[in-house]
């Protein structure tokens, strides 16, 4: 799959996998699905809501280190300064050819453009979080949030699926 078809997709997940409402209770939920499905498939992986620059949902399975809150850490601070996945900004950026560091003047200490941050939006757009995790290989991190997502949110992974 080509960069520009990835980040079509990724515009489609951004579009589609809004919530009516989120609180506390729903990140409790969807952390939750999260764990299972990484415990599912044997991944180590540490996943993070944040809500309002409030953490409502952290956890750490097996295998994980604090370099994973790490990346956590800094994936979530791209998702929201930059209001997009974290995954479909550093494609973009490499579709684009352009250095983050040199563009933003941001450091990359702050920042990862690396897959594995969601931004949580509600119907009308307006962006109030971000779901985060890392363990994975990143296309991987990206999937797994979506697929979780997806599923909470009753929609069909067809269309949005990266192959």
């Amino acid at each position: 799959m080509s960069i520009e078809q990835d980040l079509a997709k990724i515009s489609l997940q951004e579009q589609t996998l809004r919530f009516e409402r989120f609180d506390e209770n729903t990140a409790w939920e969807i952390g939750t699905r999260l764990r299972a499905a990484a415990e599912k498939r044997g991944a180590p992986l540490t996943i993070d809501i944040t809500m309002g620059g409030h953490t409502v949902f952290a956890s750490a399975l097996p295998g994980t280190s604090p370099n994973n809150d790490n990346w956590v850490r800094r994936k979530r601070n791209t998702v929201l300064h930059f209001y997009r996945s974290s995954y479909g900004f550093g494609l973009q950026l490499e579709h684009d050819k352009t250095d983050f560091v040199a563009k933003f003047a941001q450091p990359l200490s702050d920042y990862a453009v690396h897959g594995g941050s969601f931004p949580i939006r509600l119907g009308g757009g307006n962006m109030i979080g971000a779901i985060t995790v890392s363990g994975l290989p990143q296309r991987e991190d990206h999937k797994i949030v979506v697929e979780v997502l997806a599923a909470f949110l009753g929609k069909t992974m067809d269309g949005l699926q990266l192959d």
